[in-house]
């Protein structure tokens, strides 16, 4: 399967999200069975993009290879994202929680994290930041982008959310994951600066836009948890809020991203049924 067929099924999968959602805002439902049934399908995106990730992940040698490593790691970490939305959908359907958080949905999504840190590292290593590294501006993006990441998330987990208090004993399990998601994607968006920042000179060619897509979801990521962190903490929160459409967007940017980073078939397509030969990335 092409990449460009992949990313059509994958821009068709989100506007069947994105129209059941407008539907539910438009009608104003909050506590219905029609919101419990919205949240299969924000498990659907990161689950088939995870998918076409691990066959793309093959043409560039699966894990012999550094891009291989990327994507094969990112693709992961959009399965287990995917696998813990569908925990989150049986709690609803199932009514054992209108919110099951934290809950055993947990166990998926905060599993993504390290999944998708390896496969960021890997493809830094694949696109020359760490060559960037060496000169003056390298080092000083590693000093800079940490700080500033670092400030934005104590002023938005800390002085926005909670009112500059933070309050470790009341609802221990709820307050450690409002501070675990976004701490995590403090450590991912760091790292996705630092490969933007350091390796744009390296992304030239056919793969920079896929890179840079990638890049841009893991961004939108850290806002997409902080706000989901923010409601759940204000108690306004419900099924089908308009943060549960911006985490499909999330995934489906992340999912296009690795669809089109797939490595380019060598010569003619063969007649055989054997697969083609691809260009993999040296280790």
């Amino acid at each position: 399967m092409g990449k460009g067929v992949k990313t059509k099924i994958l821009v068709g999968l989100y506007l069947v999200t994105f129209i059941y959602w407008l539907a539910l805002f438009a009608t104003g439902t909050k506590y219905n069975q029609l919101n419990y049934w919205y949240q299969t399908l924000l498990a659907v995106v990161p689950l088939t993009g995870g998918l076409f990730g691990l066959a793309n992940s093959k043409t560039w040698g699966g894990l012999k290879s550094k891009v291989g490593k990327g994507v094969f790691f990112i693709s992961l970490g959009l399965i287990t994202w995917g696998i813990g939305q569908c925990f989150w959908s049986y709690y609803t359907i199932r009514q054992i929680a209108e919110v099951p958080y934290p809950s055993l949905a947990d166990a998926g999504y905060i599993v993504s994290w390290p999944l998708w840190t390896i496969g960021i590292i890997n493809l830094s290593k694949a696109t020359g930041a760490r060559f960037a590294l060496r000169r003056i501006r390298g080092k000083a993006f590693l000093f800079v982008i940490p700080v500033a990441v670092a400030a934005l998330s104590y002023y938005l987990l800390i002085t926005v959310a909670r009112d500059g208090v933070l309050d470790l004993h009341s609802a221990f399990n709820k307050t450690f994951f409002d501070l675990a998601y976004p701490l995590g994607d403090v450590v991912i968006l760091t790292f996705a600066l630092l490969v933007f920042g350091l390796s744009k000179d390296y992304l030239g060619g056919k793969y920079r836009r896929a890179i840079v897509i990638i890049l841009s979801g893991f961004a939108l990521n850290y806002f997409t948890d902080f706000v989901f962190s923010y409601t759940t903490t204000k108690e306004t929160y419900y099924n089908g809020h308009w943060v549960d459409l911006m985490f499909p967007t999330v995934m489906a940017i992340i999912g296009i991203g690795i669809a089109l980073l797939k490595a380019p078939v060598v010569g003619p397509e063969p007649a055989s049924s054997a697969p083609p030969k691809t260009v993999a990335e040296g280790s």
